[in-house]
């Protein structure tokens, strides 16, 4: 991990890596005119990715949510908007003179891009007309753009003089529709636009008048989300079904179709390369070429919260998260998918890896404990009715013979694990909430539970007695032995971070964790000289243990920080969130 900058002084955590693609974003994912990397949001990041290398720059800035980023035509200028405070959004900006469109406020503006600020703005829709959605520059002309959206399209044209800039309709006849993309020739002689109603429009700049619209009979299911001009010839249509087609003439003929996981939103060229790329909602990447038109999975993340992560015993190259519907293995050097287990229907709370590597065992919220081979995913055994209130924690002893397991119920029950056989050993009922947080010392002989009912509970488990019960007026998330296991660290909703002593249960010293949210995640380095946190902050801080101090903080996160674990080797701290961000940091 980063050093210290100097005495006092904290110092940033660097992001050395990024799992996870908004793929909700329109037109997120940008291929640079290098044909050498590309761009896409992630939370409040925008990653720049070398497409051979994998290698990862990040541009961070935002305080929300990037909700549109665009690549200026000669590559040198990045553009991005996010989600503001109060809920607008910059829908999509544009060069050489920087488009902005805000949805919520029907505006369009116009900024200067080497004096950054703004030239003028304008509503961007008719009254008699719904917001515009989606805009789109000139691929010649700079005082010319496009504007389109709720019955309404627009051309614009700028006059750099008076600083103002003057719509003209466009005449539809008595189509109306909801346009969700855009798309213009590279002569400007006409652009495309993709429609709610699963057709799509061909207007021309010069009349303004809409000269073409199909497919008529078979419309494409879902709508249309996403448009792309190859420089083949044809369209290249992205719909809400997940389906990818080839386009051509007048009546957009289907020549060619593929169909990809989730609705399409991003389609991008690799320059002039036979090569292109899909974006889904669903955070899938993939990649095909015009004349063999195969998809081909090139990057795949979480699409909804991630619950939990935790490592192997022993190795830093692999982890282990857990989300709705899944649990995932990943290889950390090539942030690649190396095993994916499904679950329907159902969220995993917590997952933990036995000490041997053999079994992930994981807690899931219909009650069941649900055990897979890690080498291939396949069930090993499940327990039934494990709680009633759903499983929301879960660790495994070092001998790998016990597996100890918390419920919504406030109930921690201590399960033997034999070759073929299951038994519950034992009922601990110390917890009036749901138990948040499990971990057992090296010796299997002590544990510590922590719950949302604000109390901690220290465990024998020979005899199967409380040793100690800590009470705080808050609810705890979460809980670290210090490798001496002489002291154990709480933190919860309360931001604050307490020191414990685990003879008598006494408080050594209580540091404010946060000074503004709620503290989820914490985990210990294997030598006890520093801690880690994370929270509904968005911020990842490193501490010193002996100092009760932060060292280092990391920023990049845009949701809220759910579990974080530092790597074996002490190298790398991965830190997961609810809006599906896996993050590495060194």
């Amino acid at each position: 991990m980063a050093a210290a900058k100097g005495d006092g002084a904290v110092g940033e955590l660097e992001l050395q890596a990024a799992i996870g693609f908004n793929g909700h974003v329109p037109c997120g994912l940008i291929c640079h005119p290098d044909r050498e990397h590309i761009l896409y949001p992630l939370g409040c990041t925008v990653v720049i990715q070398h497409l051979d290398t994998k290698k990862q720059s990040f541009l961070h800035g935002h305080a929300d949510n990037v909700s549109c980023v665009v690549v200026s035509r000669d590559g040198m200028d990045v553009a991005s908007g996010q989600v503001t405070c109060i809920g607008f959004k910059v829908v999509r900006p544009e060069f050489q003179s920087c488009l902005g469109l805000s949805k919520a406020l029907d505006r369009v503006m116009v900024w200067d891009v080497s004096k950054r600020e703004a030239v003028c703005g304008s509503p961007a829709s008719p009254r008699s007309a719904g917001n515009a959605n989606v805009v789109m520059c000139s691929s010649c002309r700079d005082e010319m753009f496009v504007t389109a959206g709720n019955f309404t399209i627009r051309v614009w044209k700028l006059d750099t003089a008076t600083k103002k800039i003057h719509p003209s309709e466009c005449y539809a006849g008595q189509l109306r529709r909801i346009t969700v993309c855009v798309q213009m020739t590279d002569d400007d002689d006409d652009f495309y636009l993709g429609t709610t109603s699963g057709d799509v429009l061909k207007v021309n700049t010069s009349s303004k008048v809409v000269t073409a619209c199909g497919p008529q009979k078979k419309k494409f299911s879902m709508g249309v989300t996403a448009l792309l001009l190859p420089k083949t010839g044809g369209l290249v249509v992205g719909t809400g079904e997940g389906t990818v087609a080839l386009c051509t003439g007048s009546d957009f003929q289907v020549k060619k179709r593929m169909r990809v996981e989730g609705a399409v939103t991003s389609l991008t060229c690799r320059g002039r390369d036979d090569q292109f790329f899909i974006g889904t909602n669903k955070g899938q990447m993939y990649r095909s070429a015009y004349a063999t038109f195969k998809e081909e999975l090139v990057a795949v993340c979480h699409t909804e919260a991630v619950n939990d992560v935790v490592f192997p015993e022993g190795h830093s190259d692999l982890f282990v998260t857990c989300s709705t519907n899944d649990i995932r293995v990943w290889y950390t050097p090539e942030r690649l998918e190396r095993l994916r287990i499904t679950v329907p229907n159902v969220t995993c709370h917590a997952v933990e890896v036995t000490r041997d590597g053999m079994v992930i065992v994981s807690a899931w919220n219909d009650g069941k404990i649900r055990a897979f081979v890690p080498a291939t995913g396949e069930p090993m055994y499940e327990i039934n009715n494990a709680h009633n209130l759903g499983v929301t924690a879960i660790a495994a002893t070092s001998d790998c013979k016990q597996i100890i397991s918390g419920g919504g119920d406030g109930q921690v029950r201590i399960w033997n694990i034999g070759e073929k056989t299951q038994k519950l050993r034992e009922v601990l009922k110390e917890h009036r909430g749901a138990v948040s947080c499990i971990k057992i010392n090296k010796n299997d002989k002590e544990g510590v539970t922590a719950s949302l009912d604000g109390t901690c509970v220290i465990w024998d488990l020979v005899r199967y007695v409380r040793k100690q019960m800590i009470l705080d007026n808050t609810l705890l998330k979460c809980v670290c032995y210090h490798p001496g296991e002489y002291q154990i660290i709480t933190s919860g909703t309360d931001r604050k971070i307490v020191y414990w002593e685990v003879l008598d249960g006494s408080a050594i010293r209580e540091v404010q964790g946060s000074l503004s949210s709620s503290i989820n995640g914490m985990d210990i380095t294997s030598d006890g000289a520093s801690f880690v946190t994370g929270g509904d902050d968005h911020l990842v801080k490193l501490w010193d243990y002996k100092e009760g101090t932060v060292t280092h903080v990391g920023v990049g996160h845009s949701g809220n920080i759910t579990r974080l674990k530092i790597c074996p080797a002490n190298k790398s701290i991965v830190s997961v969130s609810a809006d599906g961000a896996v993050l590495i940091w060194k």
